[in-house]
């Protein structure tokens, strides 16, 4: 299995982020590890945080509510809002931090997630572009580490789908 790293493209002026990555998994595992909670759970965190999800309703006009733990037990609630789903194509939402029940926190940006699911050489290449309403809510997300973060999950992604692959190649 060859590695793949995470490709950024920043867009200040448009108020975008996209990132490009190509995983070596069908698109069929792929798409499931972005749909499920048990698995999102296992891969969504940069270690050593982790995710937990209180509650994952994936439908259009459904709710992923999940908290992100530091190794101190210390989290940060968010929740994304489903909007479009297209099955093992494309998921488009709203994402921001919450308190426990959801309740949106307007101190801190929120921004709106697409997710491209397709075919790439031997694997599924994953596309996620990411808009917000104002430079300043970017250029916050990035200060927080965002691309730092988002890289070592997508490499936990990386690390999990290859697991489960080699398993269903054994089988």
């Amino acid at each position: 299995m060859t590695k793949k790293e995470a490709v950024f493209s920043k867009d200040l002026q448009n108020k975008k982020l996209t990132v490009e990555k190509e995983f070596d998994a069908p698109v069929e595992l792929v798409w499931k590890a972005w749909t499920e909670s048990e698995i999102l759970d296992q891969w969504w965190a940069p270690k050593p945080y982790r995710a937990e999800t209180k509650t994952m309703d994936f439908r259009e006009g459904g709710r992923w509510l999940y908290n992100m733990l530091s190794p101190q037990n210390v989290g940060t609630w968010c929740r994304v809002d489903y909007k479009k789903i297209q099955p093992q194509k494309s998921i488009t939402s709203s994402a921001s931090f919450c308190d426990e029940e959801g309740n949106k926190n307007n101190d801190l940006p929120a921004m709106d997630w697409k997710q491209e699911f397709g075919p790439a050489a031997g694997g599924t290449k994953v596309r996620v572009e990411i808009t917000f309403t104002k430079e300043a809510d970017f250029e916050t997300i990035i200060r927080m580490g965002f691309q730092e973060g988002f890289t070592a999950g997508l490499s936990n992604l990386d690390h999990y789908l290859n697991t489960q692959f080699q398993l269903r190649k054994e089988m």
